[in-house]
């Protein structure tokens, strides 16, 4: 079946779904039928395994997938749908084992297969698959079908032993050919290392055939040269690829070299295809990198052809000779051993390969193994010392494949290794390589380690340009990376998924900037047709520049326009210049588009690409913007109106906006513009350039020097607050003769001065005075006007205008002045101003003050100085030589000339401070003083702030120890700890730096990254060092720690809003100060961003093992990119596993109105991918609300049981509005889903009360008013009574259903997720079979056949048995012997079903010839029923041998489909039924439930209860209690079921403990008491005895009980030892248990009284109806689940099913009077009613379990709904319907449709010939045949022959064909043998 085939069923089956069942369960069915196969026009097509994938090939000639995985192989088709599926593991072994594994093999447990080689051998059509179980023995299977076995042998020793046993050994393998005697026989060659069970032999060659005394996989080749056993420890082989080329086989491993050096190398070796011996065997070592041979583990290779473009650069690299675009070349993906998360690819010509094997091999054959006087060549895997190589000359020509007596294994010495450059490195590991070709081009698609396939053009700079389209995974790649047949497609191998996606995705680029820029050599852009494609896609491609290759070419571009800009105010056309643009058709148009006016396009014939296009009317043109003299209009290149060809940007300039920028030359702007525009001075206007206009007045473009204007101003420089006078020129004014003018600036405060004319051209105005203190100097630009018109007329005139005071604070900064600035130290005002401004001379101080000190950094320092000190304050010279002397404290200081700062700071280092005698005392009191500096001209200053020398001690570290990664702030804590500066000093742990946060009374460092190697580290010294000359020792040490350690961490999801609670797990956390949660985006190669954006939460509680976060909210588009790390101090942990998903999506609510009961459920998607029940929160207005359940698309809530208030407080104040906000709350996400409001009570319509509650009560109350209405007040008062129970029961229902369905819910839910953990007790074939065939039989569970006691006869009667099973084997026997005992009257069909269960078994070694049988018995019948005009009654019954055949052969087709589809359904709804039967009071003698789907086995009676869970020990099993959930109304043989249930629930029913063998016994106290059903404590009421239960003895909650086996049944009354006792428990008494036979209460009561209550009972009774529902609907999942199993012809359909039910369709064609009702029918009996119905209500037919009469009643509703379900026929329903056929009315019509779907759909399928169906009858006798008793089944039909033995001998006697044959004598010679039963010979 297609792709589109299957998509197209999936999406017509869907469809249907969503048509005729509720959204939330078409939305399940969705997901299951698309599981296996996920389409996306971005991510491919996937393949998703249960297990992890090992290997996947191809098959070339069909395009087919084999995928093996652990325990499983697969067919895929190339579109990636399963085709066949066989489990393959896992099976009983042990490596200790020889195969074959029996029972012998003690150790043997269920053991894994990994899939070790796959190999297709399309010549035979056969698959070889090799696996890790039975010492890795090889089968051969069908390739076109892998279900079918063609060989397995695991009996022919230790020469069949192919691939390995351990998981660690890889194996590789390839198809060759072997010629033996002429003959060509098929075999596969093996590489494989050295697994500690294995074969030992390195290379192997392996037969496909027996041939001589060769089997099947014997390894043909004893060559004992390349084997491993002896030498285990030198030669560590991982084989990663095998290949042919030419008449060679390559295999490509690494190993090691010897003992000693441990490092791996890489070698590929090679010998002749049809080499005898393995003479040619040759290694040659493959080095990729010359330098070191950094790269030198092999991890996976590809062979392909290099294409032109990279053979031409690998013949112009020199390194392999000549390289061709046809040779094959080696591409190799090679990790270091140094460090093995660098990878590389390197590149060998296989011709360079060969070229260097040849010389090697020549080497040794010739040349006594030198090349170049050097050795080259030794042996391998030998221990040979003597001389290998010789010196016979030719001998390499002559024995090219190598001789007997020539030397071999070879291998190349080091020095002669074949080394390539690497051509592409990565620091992250590579570990998969696929190379395809296109356009010449070689393509590498190169896996890694992180689960993501690069594309990488291999050229002499090979560059990564992207990734494959996918979702990238965790896990890695498999080296399997292979193409598809076409090279279209890749097939990516992960873990556990396959991926098909495309090599390319240029339809994904747009535009060609964007196709370009991939450098993809799959794309170009198609420049006519405005796609990027690849190239034979671009129809026009051979054409030059019609296609753009994206690796080196450019998109078309527009080079220039003629003209190059045009005036906003004239339109014209333009010559655009294209030289790119490809040539036009005469059939096509080309346009020009201007922004919105498109206008055709001409294009020129001279080739030069030049397209002319009218421009847009002026009044189309765009407004030219503020602050800019032209506007772009966007040009579009079109063709043909709608491709694109290229774009660019016209210029469409405006004069008369090129003033706006430079108002105060206007002139020069206009004509000095790029636009060339003129001025017109008397217009004052700047206007397009126009030759034609000859005015005195006009300037044209570019002469600036025309345009009237006013320069040079003098003086340059000016004073603030002193106004002098600045004089200029002025140029070309003669328009301006006799005009006035003002001149004025931003700074002159909107006042203007007038100007003054000197001379002709020279003009001057008297100054401003200026005022600016923001800066010390400013350009100011003068403006000049016209006064009479106001107009500027152009000023160049800038001058600096400079303030004095700005920056120079005291004397020595203002003399430091530059003297054009004339500033003087003015005295009196003590500032620094101009010089006029100060104007007397005294005022001008000549000399400076003396310095001030205003500070000191520090003020204290170490006694032995060389610290520096930085001296602040004032007039402390004017350059750094002014600086004569310092002292500090009275010691001298160095000044430190390059840290001078002009007056104001002197930087200087100090020595130790001085001593006084007595010399030996440390100079603690005279210590301090000021500090004194002289600079030139002998002027001193000093401090008045002193400087101290003291000595800091620290003392403590806290905390005292740390993680070894550092980054622990630790504080140091002392005495004058803040002396110096945090500058001066270092803190040191053991010599590694602990960096300085802050320096104070108290030092704080953040501790660097421990260097040592033991951990926890000693006791370290912490130093602190002041300066260069101190260092101090803190008494206190630090050790480094072990860092923490992550175990674990969950949830491991979240949504991108964040704020989910996550635990971290571990130890060591105690030492972390700082806990953080980091998330950021993946970066790569690809990624835009190159820092991207980091997403930090801070733990939010801590203790030594748990750490607590919130998930940061990640504001990111791509939830996958994102990367979670925990950064613990220094330790940086990233968690792999954790993942973030997209927020959750919310659907409307679809109902808005809440009563006091109901429950609220929200739709939406995505819900359960990172969020639980238990942490959701959801209000209705202000009160929160309980989230019950959380599906992935379903939220089920608890509604507040009375109206809260309004969220916001404008909601509160607007009284008329009831609408309440629901919001949901996903960790820090809010998402409000819909207005809710509350039903008023008095407005609760009558619709919201139940049918089944308000009907009985009317009915009752009329019942009540006509039988009552004239009795007395008294009866009255009861009947009042009784209504007004009946109106309370009435309210309760409501709550009843609400809170029981979603306890049930929650409760099953639970139990759906434990029931995975246990695996499904299902029967073995030989049980299944024998429930099927013989339970329905007389004798039942006894029936001998399933006993087995049958005593078979000795020898010559099993001789005989056997001859009467060949006489079975006769068809003409058998139709006979059936139909003489169907002809029989006393062969009932008790008799006829029994026989033809006998005939299944005996025949079941044949079951083509049984399926022959049954079609020609049911031909014979179909006949008959359509002759009697009566065809819909066929098949109805199973009153023929005929039709129990057919049910017969249905069980034996449909068993394995019950195990693999079906069974879990169904095991599902058995559980679940079970679980909620049990969940509620049964009563153990009526078997009536609270809890049922059948009506008359509902409880009525309101039985009070209580859950108890009891710990219960298992005497004998040891100290552990199992919990269990009783009733404390549930009789002791309940409690004890339930007791068996859970304490055993790991083994199936048949192998438990039986409630008869089990004593429970209770210690409340001291001494123990053993319960039972009855004894002398027994309540009795009459002559009733009440069954005891929990609650009569009353144990409570949590009590403990003792289970114990029993010998034999009544040793439970050990105890009572009195014999009265025993026979008083004997009685026969009537017992109850929960109610009382309802025709015996109370007979004493009067009839009247009687009458009333059974009135009661019955009200009471109908209102508890409303449970059936509550259960219905609570199972409604598990009842759809399995039929949607049973009737999804979408998914499996059994082979059986099929070929039956296509023989029934050609019969239909066959008879005229069969119409499709009739066929429907047929179809119906032979499957859903004879088979699923039957293991429906018989569950314990497929598993082994027990169902009691209570689940049984409910199976038999759902088995009456299947049935109904099946039939064409409409169900007219009526109040008077049995409650089992309303309580499923709704469904009915879906399940008709699901079944009229299903037989459609089998129709559609591929049919199932003859032969197909034969060879999977064949393989189901195979496998099963011998775990059946044929032989008592043979016996019990002779049994039969021999009763009608004379009437049988006459029929055969009657029937030619009989006679022909001698049947008659052959039943005479057994009937002999079996009983000496005459025969008349």
């Amino acid at each position: 079946m297609s792709k589109q085939e299957v998509v197209l069923i999936s999406l017509t089956i869907n469809s249907t779904i969503c048509n005729t069942m509720e959204p939330w369960w078409a939305w399940q069915f969705t997901l299951v039928t698309m599981a296996t196969l996920h389409l996306s026009p971005c991510r491919g097509i996937e393949f998703i395994s249960d297990t992890v994938i090992n290997n996947v090939v191809a098959d070339p000639r069909t395009g087919r997938l084999y995928v093996g995985a652990v325990n499983a192989l697969y067919q895929l088709s190339p579109n990636m749908v399963v085709e066949h599926r066989i489990e393959t593991g896992p099976k009983k072994d042990n490596r200790q084992c020889t195969p074959p594994v029996t029972d012998a093999c003690e150790e043997a447990v269920d053991t894994d297969n990994h899939n070790k080689l796959l190999l297709v051998h399309g010549g035979k059509d056969v698959l070889v698959v090799c696996g890790s179980v039975y010492r890795g023995i090889c089968s051969l299977r069908n390739l076109s079908n892998v279900e079918q076995l063609l060989y397995f042998s695991d009996t022919k020793g230790e020469k069949s032993y192919v691939a390995s046993a351990e998981e660690s050994v890889s194996v590789v393998g390839v198809m060759s050919y072997f010629t033996k005697d002429r003959d060509n026989l098929t075999v596969f060659l093996v590489g494989k290392g050295y697994g500690s069970h294995d074969s030992t032999k390195l290379i192997s060659t392996r037969i496909l055939q027996d041939y001589g005394d060769w089997v099947v996989f014997d390894s043909i080749i004893e060559a004992s040269a390349v084997q491993a056993n002896p030498f285990v420890l030198r030669y560590l082989h991982d084989f990663r690829f095998a290949f042919k080329d030419g008449d060679f086989v390559y295999f490509l491993f690494s190993r090691t070299l010897g003992v000693q050096d441990t490092k791996n190398f890489t070698f590929v070796s090679r010998m002749c295809e049809d080499d005898q011996g393995y003479y040619s065997y040759t290694e040659l070592q493959l080095n990729c990198s010359s330098s070191n041979n950094k790269y030198n583990k092999a991890q996976a290779a590809y062979v392909a052809a290099p294409g032109e473009a990279l053979a031409k650069n690998l013949t112009d690299s020199g390194q392999y000779g000549s390289v061709s675009a046809t040779d094959k070349v080696l591409f190799v993906i090679l990790t270091s051993d140094e460090d093995p998360s660098n990878s590389a690819m390197c590149m060998y010509p296989l011709r360079s390969i060969n070229r260097r094997l040849v010389e090697i091999i020549g080497a040794c054959y010739s040349y006594n193994g030198l090349i170049n006087k050097k050795a080259a060549v030794y042996s391998p895997y030998s221990s040979k010392s003597e001389e290998l190589c010789s010196n016979n000359q030719d001998m390499a020509e002559r024995y090219r494949c190598g001789a007997e007596f020539l030397p071999s294994p070879l291998a190349s010495k080091a020095e002669f290794a074949l080394t390539a450059e690497p051509t592409l490195v990565r620091r992250s590991p590579m570990v998969a390589v696929a190379v395809a070709v296109e356009m010449g081009h070689a393509v590498a698609f190169v896996g890694t380690a992180a689960g993501e396939v690069l594309k990488v053009h291999l050229a002499s700079q090979s560059e990564v340009y992207g990734r494959t389209l996918g979702e990238v995974s965790a896990s890695k790649v498999n080296k399997n990376l292979l193409l598809d047949s076409s090279l279209q497609h890749l097939y990516i191998t992960t873990e556990k998924k396959i991926t098909k996606v495309p090599v390319q995705a240029c339809h994904l680029k747009t535009d060609c900037h964007s196709c370009v820029a991939t450098k993809d050599p799959y794309c170009g852009w198609c420049v006519l047709e405005g796609r990027c494609t690849r190239k034979q896609e671009c129809s026009r491609s051979s054409e030059e520049n019609t296609w753009l290759w994206a690796p080196d070419q450019k998109c078309v571009q527009i080079v220039a326009f003629d003209p190059p800009n045009l005036s906003c105010k004239t339109t014209q056309q333009v010559d655009i210049s294209i030289p790119s643009l490809p040539r036009l058709m005469p059939s096509d148009s080309l346009q020009c588009a201007f922004n919105t006016f498109v206008t055709d396009a001409v294009m020129a014939t001279d080739g030069q690409g030049r397209v002319t296009c009218s421009l847009p009317h002026p009044a189309a043109i765009p407004p030219t913007p503020k602050q800019q003299d032209y506007v772009s209009v966007p040009v579009k290149i079109l063709v043909n109106n709608r491709i694109e060809v290229t774009k660019g940007e016209y210029k469409f300039y405006n004069c008369a906006a090129t003033v706006r920028k430079h108002q105060n030359t206007p002139c020069i702007a206009c004509v000095t513009s790029q636009w060339g525009c003129q001025w017109n001075a008397d217009d004052h206007v700047c206007s397009d350039s126009d030759d034609a206009v000859f005015r005195p007045h006009v300037v044209r473009p570019q002469q600036s020097d025309s345009c009237p204007q006013f320069e040079s101003p003098e003086p340059l420089l000016i004073p603030v607050g002193f106004e002098i006078p600045i004089g200029f020129q002025g140029r070309n004014l003669d328009i301006y003769m006799d005009k006035t003018f003002s001149i004025g600036t931003e700074l002159m405060k909107n006042t203007e001065k007038e100007v003054v004319q000197e001379e002709r051209s020279k003009f001057k105005f008297h100054g401003y005075k200026f005022s600016y203190d923001k800066q010390q100097e400013v350009n100011v630009s003068f403006h000049i006007k016209d006064q009479d018109t106001e107009r500027k007329i152009d000023s160049t005139l800038t001058v600096v205008l400079y303030n004095c005071s700005v920056g120079r604070e005291d004397c020595s900064l203002c003399k430091h002045a530059d003297t054009k600035y004339q500033c003087v130290w003015c005295a009196a005002s003590r500032t620094c101003v101009y010089r006029e401004l100060c104007p007397s001379q005294q005022q001008q101080q000549q000399q400076c003050p003396d310095p001030e000190i205003s500070d000191i950094i520090p003020r204290y320092g170490p006694l032995n100085g060389r610290i520096s000190i930085t001296i602040k304050g004032s007039n402390m010279g004017i350059k750094k030589e002014d600086i004569k002397k310092i002292t500090v404290a009275g010691v001298g200081c160095v000044h430190q000339q390059d840290r001078y700062s002009v007056s104001t700071s002197v930087v200087c280092e100090i020595g130790p401070a001085r001593k006084v005698p007595p010399f030996d005392i440390t100079p603690e009191s005279n210590n301090s003083g000021a500090v004194e500096i002289e600079v030139e001209g002998g002027r001193r200053g000093k401090s008045k702030v002193f400087f101290t020398y003291r000595d800091p001690k620290p003392s403590t570290v806290e905390p005292s120890k740390g993680p070894a990664a550092g980054g622990t702030v630790i504080t140091i804590s002392g005495k004058d700890l803040d002396t110096a500066t945090k500058d001066d000093i270092a803190v040191m742990i053991a010599g590694v730096p602990c960096e300085v946060l802050s320096f104070g009374t108290n030092i704080t460092c953040k501790t660097g990254r421990y260097r040592g190697q033991k951990v926890p580290s000693d006791k370290l010294s912490v130093t602190v060092k002041y300066g260069r000359n101190t260092t101090k020792d803190v008494p206190a040490s630090y050790q480094y720690s072990e860092n923490p350690k992550i175990t674990d961490y969950h949830p491991k999801a979240s949504f991108v809003c964040g704020g989910r609670r996550i635990i971290v797990v571990g130890n060591g956390f105690d030492l972390i100060q700082k806990a953080t949660l980091k998330v950021q985006p993946s970066s790569d190669e690809f990624s835009a961003d190159d820092t991207p954006t980091e997403f930090v939460q801070s733990a939010l509680s801590k203790n030594d093992t748990v750490l607590m976060f919130d998930s940061p909210p990640a504001n990111s588009s791509d939830s996958t990119s994102l990367q979670t790390f925990l950064q613990l101090d220094n330790v940086i942990e990233k968690l792999n596993d954790f993942k973030y998903h997209p927020d959750p999506t919310f659907n409307q609510l679809n109902k808005n109105v809440i009563t006091e009961t109901s429950i609220i459920i929200v739709t939406g998607r995505g819900f359960s991918k990172a969020m639980t029940a238990k942490e959701a929160e959801a209000f209705v207005g202000d009160a929160p609300c309980l989230v019950n359940i959380l599906q992935d698309d379903k939220l089920i809530l608890d509604a507040p049981s009375s109206q809260p208030r309004p969220s916001s407080k404008r909601q509160r104040r607007d009284t008329t509005n009831d609408l309440l906000e629901l919001v949901v709350k996903f960790g820090h996400g809010k998402w409000p889903v819909g207005k809710v409001y509350y039903a008023r009570k008095d407005d609760i319509p009558l619709a919201i009360i139940i049918p089944a509650v308000i009907v009985p009560m009317l009915l009752f109350i009329a019942v009540s008013v006509y039988c009552y209405r004239r009795k007395s007040q008294q009866a009255e008062r009861e009947y009042e009574k009784v209504k007004h129970q009946l109106e309370n029961l009435e309210e309760s229902v409501r709550d009843r259903c609400k809170k029981e369905f979603t306890d049930l819910m929650i409760e099953m839910e639970d139990h759906t997720s434990d029931l995975g953990e246990g695996r499904i007790p299902f029967l073995d074939y030989k049980n299944y079979t024998d429930r099927n065939f013989f339970l329905h039989s007389k004798d039942g569970a006894n029936d001998p056949m399933i006993t087995g006691r049958i005593q078979i006869p000795e020898v010559r009667r099993a001789q005989a048995l056997n001859q009467f099973s060949n006489l079975l084997n006769s068809k003409t026997f058998l139709i006979n012997f059936i139909r003489t005992c169907e002809s029989r009257p006393d062969f009932n069909p008790r008799s006829r079903g029994y026989f033809a269960s006998l005939l299944t078994v005996a025949l079941h070694g044949k079951l083509e010839y049984y399926t022959d049988i049954m079609r020609t018995l049911l031909l014979q019948m179909m006949d008959e029923h359509v002759q009697n005009k009566n065809p819909k009654l066929m098949l109805r019954r199973s009153e023929t041998v005929v039709e129990r055949m057919l049910c017969n052969w249905m069980s034996i087709c449909l068993y394995q489909f019950l195990r693999d589809t079906a069974g879990e359904p169904l095991y599902k709804l058995f559980k679940a039924l079970k679980h909620q039967v049990e969940k509620g009071p049964v009563d153990a003698k009526l078997k009536k439930a609270k809890y049922t789907l059948n009506d008359t086995g509902l409880l009525g009676d309101d039985v009070e209860y209580v859950v108890l869970t009891l710990q219960v020990l298992v005497h004998g099993e040891g100290p552990d209690v199992t919990p269990v959930k009783v009733l404390n109304c549930d009789t002791i043989t309940q409690v004890k079921e339930k007791i068996i249930d859970q304490v055993y629930r790991n083994l199936p029913y048949s192998q438990r403990p039986k409630v008869e063998n089990v004593a429970l016994e209770w210690r409340p106290g001291s001494t123990g008491q053993i319960l039972s059903d009855l004894d002398l404590t027994s309540q009795k009421e009459g002559r009733w005895k009440r069954l005891n239960t929990l609650a009569h003895y009353n144990v409570r909650d949590n009590a403990t009980l003792v289970l114990s086996r029993v010998l034999h049944t009544q040793s439970f009354h050990q105890h009572q030892d009195n014999h009265e006792e025993k026979n008083a428990l004997l009685e026969d008494d009537n017992t109850y248990h929960l109610v009382r036979p309802a025709d015996e209460i109370d007979e004493v009561k009067s009839k009247r009284g009687s009458m009333k209550d059974k009135a009661m009972t019955k009200a009471i009774t109908e209102i508890y109806l409303t449970r059936l529902l509550s259960v219905k609907g609570t199972l409604q999942q598990f009842v759809d689940d399995f039929f949607r199993s049973v009737l999804c012809s979408g998914s499996v359909v059994p082979p059986a099913v099929k070929y039956f039910f296509d023989f029934l369709d050609e019969q239909a064609l066959r008879h005229d009077n069969v119409d499709e009702e009739t066929l429907h029918i047929w179809k119906t009996n032979s499957l859903p009613l004879r088979y699923w119905v039957n293991i429906l209500r018989n569950p314990h037919f497929i598993f082994d379990v027990h169902v009691t009469e209570v689940v049984d009643a409910s199976l038999l509703v759902i088995a009456q709904t299947f049935m109904d379900a099946c039939t064409k026929t409409e169900h007219k329903l009526t109040r008077e319907s049995p409650s089992n056929k309303l309580l499923y009315a709704k469904e009915i019509s879906t399940y008709k449709k699901m079944v009229d779907d299903y037989y459609k759909g089998i129709r559609q399928m591929v049919s199932v010939s003859d032969q197909d169906m034969n060879t999977h009858l064949a393989e189901v006798s195979r496998q099963h045949t011998d775990k059946l008793n044929t032989q008592a089944a043979l016996l019990q039909l002779y049994q039969f022959a021999s009763k009608y033995f004379d009437v049988i001998i006459q029929s055969l006697d009657d029937d030619p064909a009989a006679q022909n044959k001698q049947l008659t004598l052959r039943l005479q010679q057994v009937a002999a043998a079996l009983e000496n039963k005459s025969t008349e010979l």
